[in-house]
């Protein structure tokens, strides 16, 4: 099978699309990463190289030593990815020591995987050991709301998560474990992907104050969903404070709480402090 035919790839192709089309994705701005199944990797073997040259990643990850991602590229426009995907989009293979990775396909014309590979694969690593290999997907995007938020709410889980939590009932049953934020760092490096990592072992959300947005799935519709309740909470919650009064009303902690026992989710304490 040819790998624009298998149905991973039309699936990652139909996310960048749709994030794009969200208005998250400007210029050559976010990324995502897929860590492919064995038996995905094994309908397209016949249709990969293993000839390229090996490159060093960046860090190293050693849990995902032999694993395949499908990435996009460095300097890719995400409006691109659908029209014309062999140069935007591309398979990679990490090697045994987790510290280089391989092209294999895609990314034509001499093009690289994304330059937050580090963060992608790092974060990749703590989601395989916590969520025992279900999570495969991670989502970076410049959402206009969140980032926003990031100028006029304090820098904290707590904060964030509560202030999110408020703005929509649901939000909670998607991401109850709350939002990490990390603080503003130069992008692209080893130690914004080590902050964002230590993050996501408790975490599948982590705001990047002043830049956008990582998100951890099990696949494309769970990770875009996710991300797509946290900006819409987050757009809400702009337009609650751009009306210049206090809330009237809003969801208590023991209305939380309420919440948590009929849909059998886990809420917090933390999050449930009283204002």
């Amino acid at each position: 099978m040819r790998v624009l035919d298998a149905e991973f790839t039309k699936g990652f192709i139909r996310m960048c699309n749709d994030g794009w089309e969200q208005g998250w994705h400007e210029r050559n701005g976010g990324n995502l990463s897929y860590r492919i199944k064995d038996e995905e990797i094994e309908s397209v073997k016949d249709d990969l190289s293993f000839d390229g040259e090996w490159k060093a990643i960046g860090t190293c990850v050693p849990q995902l030593a032999g694993e395949f991602f499908l990435v996009t590229g460095s300097g890719k426009f995400f409006r691109n990815v659908i029209l014309k995907p062999e140069e935007s989009i591309g398979i990679i293979k990490v090697d045994g020591s987790g510290e280089n990775y391989q092209i294999c396909w895609g990314l034509e014309g001499g093009a690289r995987p994304t330059s937050e590979l580090p963060s992608h694969l790092m974060n990749h690593e703590v989601k395989k050991r916590v969520t025992n290999g279900q999570h495969r997907v991670i989502y970076h995007a410049h959402t206009p709301n969140v980032i926003a938020l990031t100028f006029v709410l304090p820098l904290t889980s707590e904060v964030f998560t509560r202030e999110l939590w408020e703005m929509a009932t649901e939000c909670p049953v998607v991401f109850p474990d709350g939002i990490g934020v990390v603080d503003w760092m130069v992008p692209g490096g080893r130690d914004i992907a080590v902050k964002t990592s230590e993050l996501m072992e408790d975490f599948n959300v982590a705001i990047w104050a002043h830049h956008g947005m990582f998100c951890s799935g099990e696949d494309f519709d769970i990770t875009f969903g996710l991300m797509h309740t946290v900006e819409k909470s987050a757009q809400i919650l702009v337009k609650v404070m751009s009306m210049g009064q206090p809330k009237r009303q809003t969801i208590s902690p023991d209305n939380f709480r309420d919440l948590a026992k009929d849909f059998h989710v886990t809420l917090p304490e933390k999050y449930l402090y009283e204002k």
